[in-house]
């Protein structure tokens, strides 16, 4: 397998109050929104993102999300999500850092993994399709 390891994509959210628990921490379920976030801006880098993938025949449905909190994120803090492509040839994988802004330091370490599924059949592709594959090679 090529490594897409070098493709990425950043993008820059400052945590808001609507997004805190009561502990005055961001609430975890609000960590999948910042990884789509981060995940759309690397998909529109390589060129494939959602209407893309609907173009092409396929649905591409998240099957597994892993999460690891290092330390939470507060009110105000800016953080800086980015989205490494990891995996595209017979899947996609994602992987995710995010930090804070200022001082660089790890807050959160996530993976996401999606599966081409043929929107006519809803039959699972064991490859990726090669519109997908062809546009990351174009960016190695």
């Amino acid at each position: 397998m090529i490594s897409a390891a070098m493709i990425s994509a950043d993008v820059t959210i400052q945590a808001q109050f609507y997004d805190l628990d009561p502990m005055e921490v961001v609430w975890h379920g609000n960590y999948a929104r910042y990884l789509e976030q981060a995940r759309c801006a690397l998909l529109d880098r390589i060129g494939y993102n959602y209407p893309d993938m609907a173009a092409s025949g396929f649905m591409w449905p998240i099957v597994d999300m892993q999460l690891k909190y290092v330390r939470p994120i507060r009110f105000a803090q800016t953080v800086v999500v980015t989205a490494t492509l990891a995996e595209y040839e017979n899947r996609i994988r994602i992987d995710y850092r995010i930090r804070d802004e200022k001082s660089g330091e790890l807050l959160t370490k996530a993976r996401t993994v999606q599966l081409a599924v043929h929107a006519k059949t809803g039959e699972l592709s064991f490859e990726s399709p090669p519109i997908l594959i062809e546009k990351v090679r174009a960016l190695l």
